[in-house]
C-alpha cells in the first residue's frame, strides 16, 4: 500500500463526495421556487439508495470477475473478500468507496430531466432498478474487464458510463412522462443558488477526473489540468455564442458552460494534452447550446434542466474527442491498451472507431432499460403527481415544506 496515494484517493472522494449536494443546488437553482426544496432531496435521498445499492450488489456486478465480458461475478456481493485486497496501490475498500461516488452522481444527473413531475417513491424506484441494469453493467464493460474494455475504449472518468448514461435515461424518462402542464418560471428562480452549486460542482470534478488516475502521478496532473482548462474553452464559447445571439452574456450562460466543459474533458481528461482539452471544451459549448436550444425545441421533449443537452451530448463529444487527440505522451495506456492513438496523432480510425462504438453501446443500454423500468412501472403505478400537486409545487404537495416564506 502506498499512504500517499492512498491519502490522494481519500481527499479526491471527499471532494466527489461534494458533487452530490453540489448538483442538488445548481439544478434547484434552475426550477421553480416551489420545486426547490424537492429538487435538493431527490439527490441527497439517491446518495443513501445508490449507496445502499453498490454495497450489496452494485460492486460486484461492476467489478466482480468477468463473466464473459458482460458482467461482473458475484465474488464481491456484500464487499466479500474486499477487506485485504488492493487495487493498484491503494486498499480496494477505498476503490470500492471512489467508485461509489460515481454511480451516485450519475443517478443523480437524472433527476434534472424529471424534476417538477415525477412521483417522489416512483423516481427511487426507477433510478435504483437503473442503476442495477445499466449502470453497474455499463460499468463492467468499460471499467470491469468488460468487452468494450478489451476492444480498447478509453473513459478516463466517466463520459459514457455517468454522462451519457445517465442524460439518456433522463431523455427517455422526460418522454415518457410528458411535458410539464405548468411551466410558470421558466427562467431559473435563483441564480446565485446555481451558482454556487455549479462553482462546487467545478471543485468536486477535480477529485472526479483526477483522483480516477488512482495514484499520484504525472496521469494525475495532467487530469487536473484539462479539467480546468476545458472549462476556459467552454465559458469563454458559452459566452461568445450568447453574445452574438442574444446580445448579451449572462451568468446562466457561463455556469452552463462549466459544467458543459466538465463533461467534454471528463472521458478525456487522463489521455489529451492541455491545449487539446480547451479545443475540446471550446467545442464542447456550441455543440451543447445547439442541443439545448435547437435541438430539444424541434423534437417537442421537456427535458427540464437539460440534463440530455448537457451531460448526454456532452459526454458524446467528450468520448469521440478522446478518439481525437488522445495520445500516449500523456498516458502510456493509449498505446498499451487502448485500440491506437487519436486519429490526430495517429492517422488512423482506430480508436475513433472503438469510441463511436462504445458510446452507442452505453447510449442504446441505458435507453432499453430506462424504456422497460418505467413501461413495467406505469402498469403498476402512476408515474406523474396529480394536477394539482404539479401546479402547487412539489416541495408543499409532497414533501410538506416551503422554501420561502
Amino acid at each position: 500500500m502506498s499512504a500517499v496515494d492512498t491519502l490522494f484517493v481519500i481527499a479526491s472522494s471527499a471532494l466527489v463526495l461534494l458533487m452530490t449536494p453540489a448538483l442538488g443546488l445548481f439544478y434547484a437553482g434552475m426550477v421553480n421556487r416551489n420545486n426547490t426544496l424537492s429538487t435538493i432531496l431527490n439527490s441527497t435521498m439517491l446518495y443513501a439508495l445508490i449507496a445502499l445499492q453498490w454495497i450489496i450488489l452494485g460492486y460486484t456486478l461492476a467489478f466482480g470477475e468477468d463473466k464473459g465480458g458482460i458482467l461482473g461475478g458475484f465474488n464481491h456481493i456484500f464487499l466479500i473478500d474486499t477487506n485485504y485486497s488492493y487495487v493498484g496501490n491503494i486498499p480496494e475498500k477505498l476503490f470500492v468507496f471512489f467508485q461509489m461516488l460515481f454511480a451516485v452522481i450519475g443517478a443523480a444527473i437524472i433527476t434534472g430531466s424529471l424534476v417538477e413531475r415525477m412521483r417522489f417513491g416512483v423516481l427511487l424506484i426507477f433510478i435504483l432498478c437503473w442503476s442495477a441494469l445499466a449502470y453497474d453493467i455499463l460499468a463492467h464493460w468499460v471499467w470491469g474487464e468488460g468487452w468494450l474494455m478489451k476492444i480498447g475504449s478509453l473513459d478516463f472518468a466517466g463520459g459514457g458510463v455517468v454522462h451519457i448514461a445517465a442524460g439518456v435515461a433522463g431523455l427517455v424518462g422526460c418522454i415518457m412522462l410528458g411535458k410539464r402542464k405548468f411551466k410558470r418560471g421558466l427562467l431559473p428562480h435563483s441564480l446565485p443558488l446555481s451558482f454556487i452549486g455549479a462553482i462546487l460542482l467545478w471543485m468536486g470534478w477535480l477529485g472526479f477526473n483526477t483522483g480516477s488516475a488512482l495514484s499520484v502521478n504525472s496521469v494525475a496532473v495532467n487530469a487536473f489540468i484539462t479539467t480546468n482548462f476545458s472549462v476556459v474553452g467552454a465559458m469563454l464559447s458559452w459566452m461568445i455564442i450568447e453574445w452574438t445571439k442574444y446580445g448579451k452574456p449572462t451568468l446562466l450562460g457561463s455556469i452552463t458552460g462549466i459544467v458543459a466543459g466538465l463533461v467534454a474533458i471528463t472521458p478525456a481528461a487522463g489521455f489529451v494534452t492541455p491545449f487539446a482539452s480547451i479545443v475540446i471544451g471550446f467545442l464542447a459549448s456550441p455543440i451543447c447550446f445547439f442541443a439545448i436550444s435547437f435541438l430539444k425545441s424541434k423534437l417537442g421533449y421537456d427535458d427540464t434542466l437539460d440534463a440530455f443537452g448537457l451531460h448526454g451530448i456532452g459526454g458524446i463529444w467528450g468520448g469521440i474527442a478522446t478518439g481525437l487527440f488522445a495520445t500516449s505522451s500523456v498516458n502510456a495506456i493509449v498505446s498499451e491498451e487502448a485500440a491506437g492513438e487519436g486519429l490526430f496523432y495517429s492517422g488512423d480510425f482506430n480508436l475513433l472507431f472503438v469510441q463511436i462504438i462504445a458510446i452507442l453501446a452505453c447510449f442504446l443500454l441505458s435507453a432499453v432499460v430506462s424504456y422497460v423500468i418505467l413501461k413495467i412501472m406505469g402498469y403498476f403505478v402512476t408515474l406523474r403527481v396529480e394536477e394539482n400537486q404539479e401546479e402547487n409545487g412539489l416541495d408543499q404537495s409532497l414533501h410538506g415544506e416551503i422554501a420561502y416564506r
